[in-house]
């Protein structure tokens, strides 16, 4: 061959090699790229469901010391925060004013005022001897379970159930106890509206009135501090026991249909270092219209809960402050579940993309309980594989994808 062939042959071999090349970028270049992904595994683990909301403490019995007469009221002392004892300590020293004559029908008013009062002196009476009748039963009923759970006849929920019935009826005969003595206080101011001026009980009417405690506990407020002439049922102070300590938390009336007595509850952010636990005692039954920040009309429900731990993890709290409450109305130790942002609907159903050897799949699922983490999965998917989370519009049944970043 000579070198002249030699130089052409050569030159094509060159041209040849070179538009090779250039058809292989043009190929590699129209191939579709793995589009990136990011990737979590189908897991099992525990799921819960939670209604999340702003909740307040309060004491669960108020009581508010007025003025019984129109008069003089000394400089109250007692500073919010002071521990006062029932019927020992002095709130107030009020200096009654002098009793006016009564006409006929003042003094038939006033007489229907005492009736009313030894009424319902009477009634409360009775409710509290119903309500201790009550707590004997739920003593025995109480005591009859426990036998018979400690023989496996019944089961722990049941004596549990009968445990609180009996705490509620403990509870119902302290309140009943309150009622009373509040009562027997309504009487007296309403046996003093009948004294006269000029009679020898006026004149004894008239010595200063020691306004004492009608519970053992704390004063939550001084609703008044100088000495000054007050008129009838002016608010003097506010005490309470702080031993009895609620929280109430206003649901929206969908969130409230789902709750029910008895159901748990997480306390959190409420300035300890860890959640403290409650329970659902009362969905209350009215519902009422409020505002949102946003300007919107919403209707909300009243929860009320109690605490479950003991007094000294959450004696720091008090009336009116704020907490965060976790009401959990379902739950479950062992589900499958995937995170929420990897599902999308597909149709009339929900789905996810499955990554199997960088190619993404297109798989339906059955989905049960969710939360704002993580929702279960009835069918379609096992643990162990490996979805796509926030899957982008790029990415398709088939399409292949890889590690974000990667």
């Amino acid at each position: 061959m000579t070198a002249q062939k030699k130089n052409k042959l050569v030159r094509r071999l060159f041209v040849w090699g070179g538009s090779l090349a250039i058809l292989t970028l043009i190929i590699v270049s129209l191939m579709p790229k793995p589009q990136p992904a990011d990737f979590a595994t189908v897991e099992r683990g525990p799921l819960q469901v939670t209604i999340d909301e702003e909740g307040e403490t309060r004491v669960r019995d108020r009581y508010r010391v007025s003025a019984p007469h129109a008069g003089r009221v000394l400089r109250i002392e007692l500073e919010p925060g002071d521990v006062v004892i029932a019927e020992e300590t002095v709130l107030a020293t009020f200096q009654p004013s002098d009793p006016v004559l009564l006409d006929a029908r003042s003094r038939a008013e006033a007489q229907a005022r005492v009736g009313a009062a030894r009424a319902a002196v009477g009634r409360v009476e009775a409710d509290l001897e119903r309500t201790r009748a009550e707590l004997r039963f739920s003593e025995a009923e109480l005591g009859r379970y426990r036998k018979l759970a400690a023989q496996e006849i019944v089961s722990q929920e049941r004596l549990e159930q009968a445990e609180l019935e009996h705490d509620t009826k403990v509870k119902a005969v302290n309140a009943a106890e309150f009622s009373a003595r509040a009562a027997t206080h309504d009487l007296a101011v309403a046996r003093a509206s009948l004294v006269e001026a000029g009679s020898e009980t006026a004149v004894a009417a008239n010595e200063p009135i020691a306004l004492r405690s009608p519970v053992s506990g704390t004063v939550l407020r001084r609703l008044r501090e100088s000495e000054a002439v007050v008129p009838a049922g002016e608010p003097l102070l506010e005490v309470a026991d702080p031993q009895r300590m609620e929280i109430v938390s206003d649901l929206l009336s969908t969130d409230a249909v789902r709750v029910k007595p008895g159901q748990k509850v997480l306390v959190e952010r409420w300035g300890g270092d860890r959640p403290l636990q409650a329970v659902v005692r009362r969905v209350e039954p009215y519902g009422y219209t409020k505002i949102s920040a946003l300007g919107v009309e919403e209707q909300r429900v009243n929860v009320v809960m109690d605490f479950e731990d003991s007094q000294e993890a959450w004696e720091a709290l008090g009336d009116g402050y704020r907490v965060e409450v976790r009401i959990v109305i379902w739950e479950q130790s062992d589900v499958v579940r995937v995170p929420t942002s990897s599902l999308f609907r597909s149709g009339e159903r929900w789905a996810v993309y499955v990554a199997d050897a960088g190619v993404a799949h297109l798989r339906e699922v059955d989905i049960g309980q969710r939360n704002g983490l993580h929702a279960q999965v009835l069918a379609g998917l096992e643990p162990g594989q490996t979805i796509i989370i926030h899957p982008s519009d790029a990415v398709a049944d088939d399409v292949k994808v890889e590690q974000r970043g990667s």
